[in-house]
């Protein structure tokens, strides 16, 4: 009998500890992917093209995602490229000797570089217009059928065209300035020129290599044509004060792709939150990390609407009323 009550003792002990070690896991939301009652671990890789407030804000985004789906579970290895591309390999090279579980590229030189570096971790691009563009991949249908999926920064091009002649119907000329270095840029314009000249106007595409020719470029474009167009790019966006400065001195207005654009030289954008986009590619790496999708087949991400906004200062500068429906840009 004694034999007994001791085994039953035992069992009973053992089988407290067994349910005390399912509660901690559950308790702490961990994914327990190895079987032993730990928590899965996962170390990502972001590389941010360069600093600005949009890619700013869709990083923040991505890592809040992420924080909020698997909390301390989660790690990044940032590294911002500073707008050289030559940084972007260099960067990603490190990731991959890291051994990263994934690696998150903002900025289309950003995804270029990782697409370079690796077919085999899973890589998600966010802020990127075109995804066919960027990758060079011909009759792209929303998914790119290899390690890379992602979300798109892209605001309809046909309502940016309507946009303009709703602010504009008496220019007869439009100026598209971009950077040729930039293969979604000449893609945005390319669509915006065709919708432009179904309205009536004359355009004129205008390309900078980079930052050291895009001021005097940008004075031609301005002085030569009653309205610019910007397309969502991100050396205009780093430069885009400067623009600014010269589109204020010729009176001319500009009509910008996206909003950190329209901020510091537009008068009025069609834009989309670079936060949300982030957010959205944070919750498909937890899909890929987690529940096991495969980029190769998840399709580009959009958001889901594009919101009109005016530059309050450029308006006044300029003279410009705005149109009704359209938000101001905050400061």
């Amino acid at each position: 009998m004694k034999m007994k009550k001791t085994l039953a003792l035992t069992l009973a002990a053992l089988a407290t500890l067994s349910l005390s070690a399912c509660g901690s896991t559950a308790e702490t939301g961990g994914t327990d992917t190895a079987g032993d009652g730990e928590a899965q671990a996962y170390t990502i890789g972001i590389i941010q093209q360069q600093q600005h407030p949009a890619l700013d804000s869709a990083t923040e985004g991505f890592q809040a995602a992420l924080q909020a789906l698997l909390g301390d579970q989660v790690s990044f290895q940032y590294q911002n490229a500073s707008g050289e591309t030559s940084n972007c390999p260099t960067i990603v090279s490190g990731f991959v000797a890291a051994d990263v579980d994934l690696i998150m590229a903002n900025g289309t030189t950003a995804l270029q570089a990782a697409a370079a570096a690796t077919d085999t971790i899973p890589i998600l691009g966010t802020s990127i217009t075109e995804y066919g563009v960027a990758l060079g991949i011909d009759g792209f249908q929303g998914t790119t059928g290899r390690n890379i999926s992602g979300t798109s920064d892209l605001a309809p091009l046909d309502e940016q065209a309507a946009m303009l002649q709703a602010w504009f119907p008496d220019a007869v000329t439009v100026g598209l300035l971009s950077c040729s270095a930039e293969p979604n840029s000449a893609y945005q314009v390319e669509a915006v020129q065709s919708s432009l000249e179904d309205l009536g106007y004359t355009c004129t595409s205008y390309t900078f290599s980079d930052s050291n020719d895009l001021s005097a470029v940008a004075t031609t474009a301005c002085n030569e044509n009653d309205v610019v167009y910007i397309p969502t790019d991100n050396t205009a966006a780093n430069n885009a004060e400067l623009i600014g400065n010269i589109a204020q001195s010729t009176a001319t207005p500009i009509i910008a792709g996206e909003e950190g654009i329209c901020k510091g030289c537009g008068v009025a954008t069609l834009t989309i939150d670079y936060y949300d986009i982030g957010y959205r590619t944070g919750e498909m790496a937890y899909e890929i990390l987690v529940e096991g999708a495969d980029p190769a087949t998840m399709e580009i991400q959009y958001a889901p609407e594009a919101t009109p906004k005016y530059n309050p200062d450029m308006c006044d500068a300029l003279g410009l009323t705005p149109l009704e429906g359209y938000e101001p840009i905050a400061d």
